[in-house]
């Protein structure tokens, strides 16, 4: 997004109401070492994505945290009233590909956003809202036990739960909450299966031109539904603030849920152009989302190739992700959210 006054203000106006569930608020980041900042602003130069690992443990831990009796008790713990005008619970075909995305914010509370499995080689990619897998402006504070279940509905798990092994995010989101948005790499799920395998994957369209109608699908936290089943909303996208905007009145939980263009209802296809960014705290029946650029493919991408880095590193230890500095990352981000 550029960065202007306006925008700024409607950004921030955004993360406060926030989209994404017990946890949106903004706050002050912990001070990061000098020669850590340095090695931040020279990655940046070279690398717009920023990519973080998640080791065996922490994925296998996540799995086992999740368990159905915790999906169902967190939507129980949120109610952000009525569900509103705009939104219409989706009565169509099941969509397999979007689900919920389940994970522990900075501050240590379960909550989830929405995510979609997309079209990719290595049929395990997802994508979402960067501010649902880390704070904006803040590198420190990063969300943990991570696990995306396709096709959720009323407790159930049809395709089963794929555990988040690789974040890309924008380094404009992680130092100056610009570009909301995030690609992920999943693990298969228990039997073994790729997301895509097991759920399907829509495709992706990157600069694609804004104006034309869409469907925006979100486990949003308004009751009766809390998160239990899907809503959607349908309109005519336009630009604004350097985003796209589109009349919608969703809101927590349905974060990082997809736009699709040239949807057909009948069939549940379409085309992602876009994921659920914020709601206007000032109009609550705009909902933004970025316009796929240069960057947003970049970490499709990289998500498409298994969270690669830079390097060509599947683990993270060229510095961008779950080597050491993304460990420390995440030891510091645990401990600043313990003081939140």
């Amino acid at each position: 997004m550029t960065e202007t006054s306006t925008s700024a203000t409607r950004r921030l106006r955004g993360r406060a109401t926030g989209l994404v569930v017990a946890g949106t608020a903004l706050v002050l980041a912990a001070p990061v070492p000098a020669m850590a900042a340095t090695a931040q602003a020279g990655a940046t130069a070279a690398d717009p994505v920023s990519v973080l690992t998640y080791t065996a443990k922490e994925r296998r831990d996540a799995l086992a945290y999740w368990t159905p009796a915790r999906m169902k008790a967190v939507g129980k713990s949120v109610d952000l009233g009525e569900t509103g005008p705009m939104a219409k619970p989706w009565q169509g075909p099941a969509l397999n590909s979007v689900g919920r995305l389940f994970f522990v914010n900075a501050r240590g509370a379960d909550t989830w956003c929405t995510a979609t499995a997309v079209k990719s080689a290595n049929k395990s990619a997802v994508m979402t809202a960067a501010h649902c897998v880390r704070r904006g402006s803040s590198p420190v504070n990063t969300n943990t036990t991570m696990v995306f279940v396709p096709g959720y509905a009323k407790g159930k798990a049809p395709h089963g739960a794929f555990a988040v092994r690789t974040v890309a995010s924008p380094r404009t989101w992680e130092e100056d909450s610009n570009n909301d948005v995030a690609a992920l790499t999943v693990d298969a799920n228990k039997d073994g299966r790729k997301l895509t395998d097991a759920a399907g994957g829509l495709p992706v369209a990157f600069n694609r031109p804004v104006g034309g109608t869409v469907t925006s699908f979100g486990y949003s936290a308004t009751r009766p539904q809390r998160g239990e089943q899907l809503l959607q909303c349908t309109g005519k996208t336009k630009k604004e603030h350097g985003t796209q905007v589109i009349p919608c009145d969703m809101t927590g939980g349905s974060s990082g849920g997809p736009w699709l263009a040239d949807f057909d209802a009948a069939t549940g296809k379409g085309v992602l152009v876009s994921v659920n960014g914020s709601l206007d705290s000032m109009t609550p029946t705009k909902m933004y989302g970025e316009v796929l650029g240069a960057t947003a493919k970049k970490m499709y991408e990289r998500a498409a190739q298994g969270g690669k880095t830079g390097n060509g590193s599947k683990d993270g230890t060229d510095g961008n992700g779950g080597g050491p500095r993304g460990a420390w990352e995440r030891l510091i981000g645990s401990w600043w959210s313990k003081l939140m």
